[in-house]
């Protein structure tokens, strides 16, 4: 087969993928085995054989959970935007590394023009960012800056012989702050989870307890980070009492968002949600989360510290592979990474905002939260269900009310469980104040109310079934 006729086929396989992406069920669940059964994946190649290639395909799409329809409402990311799909699929075709403007000229302008565009829209002056991988390299980054701010000695001579390092986190702040926390060396231990309020925010009376202490006993304070829409909850840590802890104790203060970051689209949200971000040290954002791009699209934002990201990640010698520009600016954004291979991920961003615009992605987001209050009203209508914690922003922490004697949490995880098994909707979970909760996100365009209604049908109906079943001779749960 020729290659033209492969991407020709190729497309028509994708676009009827594309045109029944919510149509059906979500997913045909099997068990583990039993897919494995199915895919034969210990079956022999052939070279040279598309069209077992193509029998590859279909199973892979047969079997794949459609992230795009309404039914998934498992992560803080669901189907892909139209325009970041084009671009993923350009710049798998063009397969180039965004490590150097020789190898990818026109994505290192998009990814610095819109790298300066964030950087306006937050606030930040004199600044600077990378895309990375996901917010929790971004995280763990920002935590390396903090660090090498704090003494730029380490970065040569390491931790050795210095005074003790500590940071400061939300008790429920993402974990992958627990990992960066290894990763540079800085162990566990001197992660210091903080205590939240009835909110889920982060208490800073408690924090301020815990920076006097860390500085009594002769350690350092180095990194305070504030979660903007916790993963389970929804909470947004308040800024304006870390930064006058900031003034005393001299931290860096980093806000991780990942999730809710998102609100700095619309006026209106970020003044309720994330005032005096601006005044931030760092800041991190997933586009690929409630912005719709496709994986992974991440910013990492710097305030005042336009060459910060050299000075922390440039190691060793690069000679061989970058280059300055004439007039002394950095021409090759690899020079500032991690990694010496860097996806395109610009070219993704880059169309979406051309094509939705700060106004388009502002009413997007807008329109979740309104979803998320109906969705919360919903609850509350419902005899059969309740809200385990009052919402806070996005998050709708939920969960089926069973009769009196029926254990609760493992009643909900058995009735979550059996609607991803018989493909009726795939909702995720987590622990609040050690609670089992059932935890609903809107992420997903093609979701507006009569889908949250079919929703929470489908949540009673599975509890009614379980609930029967249990008074029944075969007990289930």
């Amino acid at each position: 087969m020729e290659q033209e006729k492969v991407f020709e086929r190729l497309l028509q396989v994708l676009t009827r993928y594309f045109q029944e992406r919510e149509t059906g069920s979500f997913v045909e669940y099997l068990d583990p085995e039993d897919l494995r059964q199915r895919l034969h994946l210990d079956a022999q190649g052939t070279q040279g054989d598309w069209d077992a290639i193509f029998a590859w395909v279909d199973k892979y799409l047969s079997y794949a959970v459609k992230t795009s329809h309404p039914g998934y409402v498992n992560r803080m990311w669901a189907g892909a935007n139209p325009p970041s799909m084009i671009g993923e699929m350009v710049a798998a075709i063009t397969n180039t590394s965004a490590c150097t403007y020789e190898t990818a000229p026109v994505s290192t302008l998009m990814e610095k023009y819109m790298l300066q565009t964030m950087l306006n829209l937050v606030g930040f002056e004199n600044g600077s960012g990378q895309m990375t991988t996901g917010s929790s390299n971004a995280n763990m980054i920002a935590m390396m800056a903090a660090r090498n701010s704090v003494d730029c000695a380490i970065k040569e001579d390491g931790l050795f012989g210095r005074a003790e390092l500590f940071g400061f986190v939300n008790a429920n702040a993402h974990y992958s702050m627990d990992r960066a926390a290894n990763l540079l060396g800085l162990g566990s231990k001197h992660l210091i989870k903080i205590p939240v309020d009835e909110h889920g925010r982060m208490r800073t009376d408690e924090l301020d307890q815990h920076l006097a202490e860390v500085v009594r006993r002769g350690g350092v304070p180095f990194f305070v980070a504030a979660t903007a829409g916790t993963t389970v909850r929804g909470a947004y840590d308040q800024l304006q009492p870390l930064l006058e802890l900031r003034a005393r104790y001299d931290f860096w203060l980093h806000v991780d968002g990942a999730w809710g970051g998102a609100v700095i689209f619309s006026d209106r949200l970020r003044r309720h949600y994330l005032p005096h971000l601006e005044q931030a040290d760092s800041f991190t954002l997933d586009f690929h989360k409630m912005l719709g791009s496709a994986l992974m699209c991440n910013v990492l934002l710097f305030n005042h510290r336009p060459h910060i990201l050299r000075e922390v990640c440039s190691a060793g010698d690069e000679s061989y592979i970058f280059r300055e520009g004439e007039d002394g600016e950095i021409r090759d954004l690899g020079t500032m990474s991690l990694q010496c291979g860097r996806r395109v991920d610009s070219l993704k961003w880059f169309l979406d905002w051309k094509f939705y615009g700060q106004a388009g992605l502002a009413a997007r987001v807008e329109k979740y939260l309104e979803l998320c209050a109906y969705a919360e009203q919903q609850v509350e209508l419902a005899d059969e269900l309740e809200m385990v914690v009052p919402r806070e922003s996005f998050n709708i922490c939920f969960r089926y009310r069973p009769p009196q004697g029926v254990p609760v949490a493992a009643f909900n995880k058995a009735l979550r469980e059996r609607m991803h098994r018989t493909s009726r909707c795939l909702v995720g979970t987590g622990l609040v104040n050690g609670e089992l909760v059932l935890r609903l996100l809107i992420t997903n365009i093609n979701i507006d109310k009569p889908q949250i209604d079919t929703f929470f049908r489908a949540v009673i109906e599975t509890g009614r079934e379980l609930l029967a079943e249990r008074s029944g001779p075969n007990r289930t749960c």
